[in-house]
């Protein structure tokens, strides 16, 4: 089972509206996805109570024990990809959740001070020597802020691409229990997750010691 940290203690940053966007996205392969909510906020589950279809499965937890019960129960229930949704903090849970990560994105803002909220959040990630990129989110149309932002992501590690615009498409679909891929098929919202969900399935698999078993998933992807 691959695990999908999403990270930051910057609150407003757009983690629980990426989190159901990539699992919703990685269901439209096909695939087995759960997600775990370790952020109080409960943002997934409402979301969840909206939402028609089973899949994916919402599991919420409120500790580092329960985070790692979850997970255990859901890779031995066939579960492909689990995604955790983490509070805005650095709390004992998102460390736990990190130390699980196959790959941990950093959701971040076009803005210097959203950039520098970040710092803390890698710090920890690189302490527990995990994989990690950050994901430009809520980007706006134009100016010069993305790329400035993007300048400044790339040279303290990875970028995931491409970057996420601000579009009503996102809210409307969580409004919907929807994921975004659903709500807008053809949508430019719905092509950047999917686009952004093809990246990271590459670097997980990348980063798989046991290739074999998603060889399948990767060209599923393509």
């Amino acid at each position: 089972m691959y695990v999908l940290a999403l990270v930051t203690q910057k609150g407003g940053s757009g983690k629980s509206t990426l989190a159901v966007g990539i699992a919703v996205a990685a269901l439209g392969n096909g695939e087995r996805v759960a997600i775990v909510e370790a952020d109080p906020q409960g943002t997934i589950s409402k979301w969840k109570e909206r939402r028609r279809h089973p899949d994916p499965r919402v599991v919420r937890v409120a500790d580092s024990a329960e985070i790692e019960r979850a997970l255990v129960s859901l890779e031995a229930e066939g579960i492909w990809l689990t995604v955790i949704d983490t509070a805005a903090t650095n709390n004992a849970l998102a460390m736990r959740a990190i130390a699980r990560a196959d790959l941990c994105l950093i959701p971040v803002r076009p803005s210097p001070a959203d950039i520098e909220a970040a710092i803390p959040t890698l710090i920890a990630i690189r302490r527990l020597n995990r994989r990690f990129a950050f994901v430009l989110a809520q980007t706006p149309p134009r100016g010069c802020r993305v790329s400035e932002a993007a300048t400044s992501l790339n040279s303290l590690g990875v970028l995931a691409l491409p970057y996420v615009g601000q579009r009503n498409d996102h809210q409307d679909a969580l409004g919907a229990g929807l994921g975004v891929t659903e709500f807008a098929q053809e949508g430019r919202a719905s092509e950047e997750v999917r686009e952004l969900w093809r990246w990271i399935l590459k670097k997980l698999v990348e980063g798989s010691s046991d290739h074999e078993p998603h060889a399948r998933n990767e060209k599923a992807a393509y």
